[in-house]
């Protein structure tokens, strides 16, 4: 019988860096006389300070490793690579044909006949001149088809932002009290959302909208999608003075009170579009080959109640109507953006706001079709060619856009394959721009409000809030939260309370990690949760604790308190069972990512604390930055020979082997 006590082995002396190895031998007692070899535990090769924050730099901001495709290449390739980099049109446009042409026409014309009505409808939704919308229809696209990686993402202003936007202003400057400054504060907003988007995108932070998670979002959507539904009956019921604010209480104390003002025209004809654009729209879901009836609706739906309300307008007269739009490009705005005043810190907020969310639905609309025709989208270069589009679109009379899910859903249905279908739109919107513009003269509000909830209803997305009930409480939780928030508080608030409970979360996770007794699956070196696999058996003499979460100052002192517990609960099991009193407690440290100052200090806390007990600790597998911080710490002196395994196999085997000899 002999053991090779554990040892780690530093080879940092040779001229090279190899890993540092905790070898294990043992021979079993004389009965058994089959040796068993036992894995080393290694500690990570050596590295310097500065190799450590580069590699730690690189995996936090560069985890696509942009560069690679740099490696190797002649100074002309390289030129090619950073021209096709920051320009992605020059990726596709030098092997682009007239086969691909005629599709991206198709589907440009096709998402124009929906983005010219939804533009107005949602400068209205922003409380902005309907024009605003059209103009924001031409430049943005045009910035965004040579910045721009996705293939099918269709750029234009949102629903959403539009809806933050109109809010988060409202409550400062009314429109219509003060129009000269509301439009310095919406232009203003949008430079400072640009401002943040590029922002996030050159300093490749783009993580940090992913604390926006599926579960708020989902909430706040739906939350606002409800908002802005009720707010249209405003145009369908053709009430004249209709409250501004956007919770439901009031929107719906002002749709009774204002029951005088009701008008059976425009309910009539108001309900009835919107009936036929929701027939069509369900139609376009259930029958994808049929799309173009669901994107041409709403284009259809102003010519009709615009001939309708023309041809009547004598019986018609009490109808809202857009009434005249100024024909033209889009005008310069450089000289309205708002850099110094009272108001520059609520064009800051709304930009921050409008900008996050904005930036938000457009990766995520370009991720989605980029999943779905097999290619990738860059999400930096994405929040940068969204930013900059803005930028230079807040100094020619736009305000926020970016990418839509219904018409890029309308473009990959139309059989878009580049951006320049994009352009194609764009150039659309200023052929309507230059020579369309009277004709919306007689354009009701009704059939903008119906466009309009016609496009929101499906941000209620009941599936995905019946999924997380089913599949995550929490997540359901934080979902209604969001809903809730928007419904009853506000729009920015609602917003809030989704980014508040999606940090909590994390909190929770993060402090409170998940901790449960491994068992032995009979027969096997297997080792699962004892609640979860009723054919998992304890081992006698041993307490085996898994632990899910890395070891940081949050969760330490709980994690000791935990371990205790659940120490405590063993014991209290073994004496309601006669078993046999407790010798090791094994911690299987596999799903222990990382471990700070706080945590060495709670495991050599532990470990003392055990010992006054007569219980000896083991760890098992500890990843590689883990066992460098025990090493570096002097730690892992204290756990030689018997206490650091590479499986919880082998450490019960191992330990009991010895304990055997030893008797």
């Amino acid at each position: 019988m002999g053991l090779d006590t554990n040892r780690v082995e530093d080879n940092s002396g040779s001229g090279h860096a190899q890993p540092e190895t905790t070898t294990v031998s043992i021979v079993v007692p004389p009965e058994t006389m089959e040796p068993r070899e036992l894995h080393g535990v290694c500690l990570p090769p050596k590295k310097t300070s500065f190799q450590k924050l580069r590699h730690k730099l690189s995996e936090i901001f560069f985890p696509d490793d942009p560069l690679h495709r740099f490696k190797n290449q002649t100074r002309f390739n390289k030129f090619l690579f950073a021209l096709h980099y920051v320009f992605p049109i020059f990726q596709w446009a030098p092997t682009y044909n007239l086969t691909l042409f005629h599709s991206d026409v198709v589907a440009g014309l096709t998402i124009a006949s929906l983005a010219i009505p939804q533009g107005i409808s949602y400068a209205k939704l922003a409380n902005l001149p309907p024009v605003i919308g059209l103009y924001s229809s031409f430049v943005p696209p045009l910035i965004y088809a040579v910045l721009g990686s996705s293939k099918h993402l269709a750029v234009g202003p949102v629903s959403i932002a539009s809806l933050v936007m109109g809010t988060m202003l409202n409550d400062a400057v009314s429109y219509s009290l003060n129009p000269v400054l509301y439009l310095k504060l919406a232009f203003t907003a949008t430079f400072f959302a640009g401002l943040f988007q590029a922002s996030l995108g050159f300093l490749r932070l783009g993580f940090l909208i992913d604390f926006l998670s599926k579960a708020t979002l989902v909430g706040f959507m739906a939350g606002a999608a409800v908002i802005v539904s009720m707010q249209q009956l405003k145009g369908l019921l053709g009430i004249v003075n209709f409250t501004t604010k956007m919770q439901i209480i009031p929107v719906l104390s002002s749709v009774i009170e204002q029951r005088d003002e009701w008008s059976w025209h425009a309910i009539l004809i108001g309900f009835s579009f919107l009936a036929c654009l929701l027939t069509t729209r369900q139609i376009g879901l259930r029958k994808p080959k049929l799309f173009l009836i669901s994107a041409a609706a709403p284009l259809t739906s102003v010519i009709l109640s615009t001939l309708l309300v023309a041809l009547f307008k004598s019986q018609l007269h009490n109808i809202a109507t857009i009434g005249q739009l100024k024909k033209g490009l889009n005008p310069s705005s450089l000289d309205m953006l708002y850099f110094d005043g009272e108001f520059l810190a609520v064009a800051v907020k709304t930009g921050a706001v409008t900008g996050l969310l904005s930036l938000t639905e457009g990766i995520a609309v370009g991720r989605t079709f980029a999943a779905l025709k097999n290619y990738q989208v860059d999400g930096n270069k994405e929040m940068i060619a969204i930013g900059l589009m803005n930028m230079a679109g807040s100094c020619s009379s736009c305000y926020v856009t970016s990418g839509s899910f219904s018409r890029s859903a309308v473009n990959e249905s139309a059989g878009g394959k580049t951006a320049m279908s994009n352009i194609v739109m764009a150039l659309t919107v200023l052929v309507t721009l230059l020579f369309l513009m009277p004709l919306f003269r007689y354009t009701p509000d009704l059939i903008l409000a119906a466009i309009i909830v016609t496009a929101v209803i499906g941000l209620i997305d009941y599936p995905s809030a019946f999924r997380l009930w089913k599949v995550d409480k929490l997540d359901f939780v934080a979902c209604l939260s969001s809903f809730l928030g928007v419904l009853f508080v506000s729009v920015p608030v609602g917003l809030a309370i989704a980014v508040g409970v999606s940090l909590l979360k994390i909190l929770l996770h993060v402090t409170r990690p998940n901790t449960y007794v491994l068992g032995n699956i009979p027969g096997t070196q297997i080792y699962q949760d004892l609640d979860r696999y009723q054919e998992a058996q304890r081992v006698p003499s041993f307490v085996i604790i898994g632990v899910e979460a890395p070891i940081y100052f949050a969760n330490s002192n709980y994690l000791q308190e935990r371990i205790m517990r659940w120490l405590r609960e063993e014991e209290d099991w073994i004496a309601a069972n006669n078993g046999t009193s407790l010798n090791y407690l094994i911690i299987d440290m596999t799903a222990v990512t990382a471990m700070d100052t706080s945590g060495l200090a709670m495991v050599n806390d532990l470990k003392k604390m055990l010992e006054k007990r007569s219980i000896q600790l083991v760890l098992t597998n500890p990843v590689g930055s883990v066992m460098e911080k025990l090493h570096k710490s002097k730690s892992l002196e204290s756990f030689q020979p018997e206490g650091l395994y590479i499986t919880v196999g082998e450490a019960v085997a191992d330990i009991s082997a010895l304990s055997k000899a030893q008797f």
